[in-house]
C-alpha cells in the first residue's frame, strides 16, 4: 500500500510539473486543461495521480524560477507597474488587482487581472471614452461560495500588456470571488498594497 501510495505521488508530481511548463510555455492559464493536456502528453490516466491545483501552482512557481529567473522577475515587476498605472487611472471604482500578476505566477502570456466596483457598470465605460481608449466588452462567469454569476469585462491594452477590468456592483466590494486555485477567498490587492508590494521587490 505504501509502495503504491508512493507510487501515486511520484506520478503526481511529474504531472505537476509538466502541467506548469505546458502553463508557462503555452500561455494556457485554465489548470483543469493543462493538467488533461499533461496527463494525455505523458500516458497516464490514473485518477488518483493527477495533481490539485495548489500542487500546480507550487510548480509553476518553481518551474519559473528554475528556467525564468531574473527576466522573470522583470516581468513580474513591469506587469505589476502597469497595473498600478492603470489602477490609479481608475481609482474611482476602489480597482483591486487579482490573480497571476499578484501571486507572482505571471507568465510571459498572462493578461492582468483588475476588479472594479461601479454602479452602474457603464460607468467604466465612460471613464475609458474619456481616456480615449480602445476596448472590448465581454462577460466573464465569476464563481463565489454559493453561486457562479456573469459579470461585464472591459478589455484594453496598455504598453503591449492585455488589462482585463472585471465590474462588480459597488456593494459587492468586499465579496472576494473564490480563487480556482484552492478555492478559498480570492487574494486581492488595492493601489496602496500594491504599491507596497512594488517598492519592496526594488530594494
Amino acid at each position: 500500500m505504501a509502495r503504491r501510495q508512493t507510487r501515486n505521488d511520484n506520478l503526481r508530481l511529474v504531472l505537476a510539473r509538466e502541467s506548469a511548463r505546458i502553463m508557462a510555455e503555452h500561455g494556457i492559464d485554465d489548470f483543469l486543461l493543462a493538467k488533461r493536456k499533461a496527463a494525455e502528453r505523458l500516458g497516464i490516466t490514473k485518477r488518483a495521480a493527477l495533481p490539485g491545483n495548489q500542487e500546480i501552482e507550487s510548480a509553476l512557481s518553481e518551474h519559473l524560477r528554475l528556467f525564468a529567473g531574473q527576466a522573470h522577475e522583470n516581468h513580474l515587476q513591469n506587469l505589476r507597474e502597469v497595473a498600478l498605472g492603470a489602477m490609479r487611472n481608475f481609482y474611482q471604482f476602489q480597482p483591486k488587482l487579482a490573480g497571476p500578476v499578484l501571486n507572482g505566477t505571471a507568465t510571459p502570456h498572462s493578461d492582468i487581472t483588475l476588479h472594479l466596483f461601479a454602479d452602474p457598470a457603464e460607468l467604466v465605460a465612460i471613464r475609458l471614452m474619456a481616456l480615449h481608449v480602445s476596448y472590448a466588452i465581454g462577460e466573464r462567469h465569476i464563481r463565489f461560495a454559493d453561486r457562479i454569476e456573469g459579470y461585464p469585462v472591459y478589455g484594453f491594452a496598455e504598453d503591449q500588456v492585455q488589462i482585463e477590468m472585471t465590474v462588480f456592483p459597488g456593494i459587492m466590494l468586499r465579496q472576494a470571488p473564490k480563487s480556482p486555485v484552492d478555492g478559498k477567498s480570492m487574494r486581492r490587492a488595492g493601489i496602496a498594497e500594491l504599491q507596497i508590494l512594488i517598492e519592496a521587490c526594488q530594494a
